[in-house]
């Protein structure tokens, strides 16, 4: 009988369904390898998730398992950023024009022809070029701390950025570069918890060392100015949300000082399926509710008719 058992045992192991596990991977586009992060079956619905400043697809490394077994889930890290190509300013051109593009030749080379979207932080510009490029490419909206409103930006940290925007001078460069320190990328991910001793720093471990690579502070302080090219682009992102009203689910950090509810709140009078959600955490909201946001996921697009 122990022997039955353990043949038996055996078998059904045999017979696990290994598409929910995570592949690490790498893909050539324009000469850069981009590295990214996959799960689930190739024909389920497709979740492309775009990372934030400072971080990269690490930041889905959580969430990506609880989604895997009924969507398919991509996560690319842009050039500059983790395991990606990190050229030098002099050879590539850091901006969020550049960044799309690359994304938008990724997602051919993956073959993500349809997705839902979810666009955090430096995501949501990258996100929303391709959206009005591509609307029928977005079957749905999945927005944590990604803005897309002056009122997302009307606050005391972007003031030295935009002072950096209206007048590109070195000394205005280096008054940003505090951003890029240790102190600063813990502050990112313990401001506005409500338990630090959640926060794995397993994430500034990973994060900080790739700041501190020869000539990324430059790649982070042209992605900076390059950030002033968005909030011109705002009135047509709202546009795009408006004529083609993709279901959207905001789930959003309530505590966050970078991105502030403010930012949130907007979204509500351009779209007509929305669901919004106000979380009491600060900006990298996985970390601290990252179960919480998985379920509003699968709920969310399970209302949509993908799975």
């Amino acid at each position: 009988m122990f022997l039955g058992a353990l043949l038996n045992g055996v078998s059904q192991a045999q017979e696990v369904d290994h598409s929910a596990q995570v592949k690490y991977r790498t893909v050539e586009v324009d000469g850069l390898d981009i590295f990214y992060r996959e799960a689930g079956p190739q024909d389920a619905p497709t979740i492309l998730l775009l990372h934030g400043f400072p971080t990269s697809s690490h930041m889905f490394r959580n969430l990506i398992p609880k989604l895997a077994d009924k969507y398919h889930v991509v996560a690319p890290d842009y050039p500059g950023f983790g395991n990606s190509s990190a050229p030098a300013v002099e050879a590539f051109e850091y901006t969020f024009d550049h960044l799309a593009e690359v994304v938008e030749k990724f997602t051919e080379k993956v073959g993500a022809k349809r997705y839902s979207l979810y666009v955090m932080d430096y995501g949501a510009p990258i996100g929303f070029r391709l959206a009005v490029k591509h609307p029928e490419r977005v079957d749905a909206l999945i927005v944590q701390n990604g803005n897309a409103y002056e009122e997302g930006i009307d606050n005391e940290f972007w003031k030295p950025i935009k002072t950096y925007w209206a007048e590109r001078t070195p000394e205005h460069a280096d008054a940003l570069r505090d951003f890029l320190t240790l102190d600063a990328t813990k502050w990112q991910f313990t401001h506005g918890v409500r338990d630090a001793e959640a926060i794995s720093p397993d994430n500034w471990g990973h994060v900080q060392p790739l700041l501190d690579r020869p000539g990324n502070q430059e790649i982070q302080l042209a992605l900076f100015y390059s950030y002033g090219s968005n909030p011109p682009l705002y009135p047509e992102w709202q546009k795009y949300l408006r004529e083609h009203q993709p279901p959207t689910l905001i789930a959003w950090g309530k505590n966050d000082q970078i991105f502030p509810p403010a930012g949130a709140y907007p979204y509500k009078r351009d779209l007509k399926n929305v669901e919004f959600h106000l979380l009491d955490t600060g900006h990298f909201v996985l970390e601290e509710e990252g179960a919480q946001v998985a379920h509003l996921i699968r709920e969310f697009l399970g209302k949509q008719g993908k799975r």
